[in-house]
């Protein structure tokens, strides 16, 4: 049970230097928008999958959230990440729940879906 405390709070720690990090002019912008995306996925009270789905529903905070992070980490320069990662210990920041970023999250998702949709329809026409 420390080991999941320890990973959880270093992952807290890791979203707050992506979020200093994303304000860096050094970062492309590919990152940036990971970093977005990262950052409103962590914040967002709605999930891919509902919580309340036994095993299956926090698996995408398990899966998704780490690999998003992982991905952002990649597309930053070491030497801003490092900074990022030195102001997030100095300067904490409170990151809440956010329902501007469910709403850009579920427009997304709503997106998404409908070009699937017209993919489909096109498809079959």
């Amino acid at each position: 049970m420390e080991k999941l405390k320890a990973r959880a709070k270093r992952l807290k720690s890791e979203v707050t230097a992506l979020y200093y990090a994303a304000q860096d002019s050094r970062v492309p912008w590919t990152a940036k928008g990971v970093i977005l995306f990262a950052l409103g996925y962590a914040l967002s009270p709605i999930d891919l999958i509902p919580d309340f789905i036994p095993v299956i529903g926090y698996l995408d905070d398990l899966l998704i959230l780490p690999a998003l992070i992982a991905l952002a980490l990649r597309l930053i320069p070491a030497e801003v990440m490092a900074a990022a990662r030195e102001r997030a210990a100095r300067e904490p920041v409170s990151l809440r729940k956010n329902w501007l970023f469910a709403s850009l999250f579920v427009l997304f998702w709503i997106a998404i879906l409908s070009a699937v949709v017209l993919a489909l329809l096109k498809a079959f026409n």
